[in-house]
């Protein structure tokens, strides 16, 4: 990790997504929303794309050159569960295939208000069914995600306990893991966040939640699982921007895991905002985190193929 990120480098970025941010008002579509993310987040990375119907789930097996076909990371995409999509992470995904050496599945889940909880649960866990069906074993399979999409990818790993189809690990990348925003963060990060305050984060869980749901749920908040949950998910990397009001869903999911038996290193990164490592092209830090992790996913898979335990 980086200790001296350049700020004009990290302003930059911040403008780019405020311009967007700034665009949106009382009256402003949810397809135009989502439309302004994808714009955002344009490029479209090296390798191929390809569209794929996974149990209904609209998928996309996203591949740089020479990356193995023989294991899987399924990657769920951030935008708090109303916008980012296959599109706007394309290029991350692709970084990441190229950085594991491994095809990565997108999954197109179902968004918020139209779908809300658990709709983007049962898509997650339709699309690894779905990859069981076609002869993709869970240990050659690992998770990852950012924000929202970190927040699904432990849920599905919860879920998927007591079924003998528990992935070989995960990735998560700014992971969203308290709906109900209790983080000490909220407060010493308020002032350095530029994006993401407490009131926006909570207008965004009501709106996937409902009024029925609880946001205490682990299956919509992972950082509310037992410790007995905890200590059967498989080895975790975290990384989260030390700026984020975010931080402590990363810093104390991690802790709870490790103090419950399992197996969570979180990364905090000086001076980088939520999901920098969207910004790969602007960004050095963006580009060392998406080494970082695909070198972690690739060694857990080779591990979990070969019945070695985690490190």
């Amino acid at each position: 990790m980086n200790p001296n990120a350049d700020p004009a480098a990290v302003d930059a970025v911040i403008a780019r997504v405020r311009a967007v941010y700034g665009r949106w008002r009382r009256d402003t579509t949810v397809a135009q929303m989502r439309a302004d993310w994808d714009e955002l987040f344009s490029a479209t990375g090296e390798g191929s794309f390809t569209a794929v119907d996974a149990n209904g789930v609209p998928c996309a097996w996203v591949a740089a050159p020479g990356a193995r076909t023989d294991r899987v990371i399924v990657y769920f995409h951030g935008g708090g569960f109303q916008v980012g999509s296959l599109a706007s992470h394309r290029e991350l995904m692709a970084r990441l295939s190229a950085e594991a050496g491994v095809r990565v599945l997108g999954v197109g889940y179902r968004l918020a208000p139209e779908h809300r909880h658990p709709a983007p649960l049962e898509d997650a866990l339709a699309v690894l069914q779905w990859l069981r069906s076609e002869g993709h074993a869970p240990k050659h399979t690992a998770l990852a995600g950012d924000s929202a999409g970190g927040g699904l990818a432990l849920s599905a790993l919860l879920a998927l306990q007591g079924h003998d189809a528990t992935p070989a690990a995960a990735f998560l990348m700014s992971a969203w893991t308290d709906l109900a925003a209790t983080g000490e963060s909220y407060e010493t990060r308020a002032a350095a966040d530029p994006i993401h305050q407490r009131a926006m984060i909570q207008a965004m869980a009501r709106n996937f939640l409902g009024k029925q749901a609880d946001p205490r749920s682990p299956l919509a908040s992972p950082l509310y699982a037992s410790d007995e949950q905890l200590a059967l998910l498989p080895p975790l990397l975290l990384q989260v921007g030390d700026r984020e009001t975010v931080l402590s869903d990363s810093e104390a999911f991690a802790q709870r895991v490790n103090a419950a038996g399992g197996q969570a290193a979180c990364q905090a990164w000086p001076g980088m905002i939520h999901v920098f490592q969207q910004f790969p092209n602007e960004l050095p830090e963006a580009r060392d985190a998406l080494r970082q992790g695909g070198r972690f996913l690739a060694t857990e898979l080779d591990r979990a193929s070969n019945g070695e335990p985690p490190a």
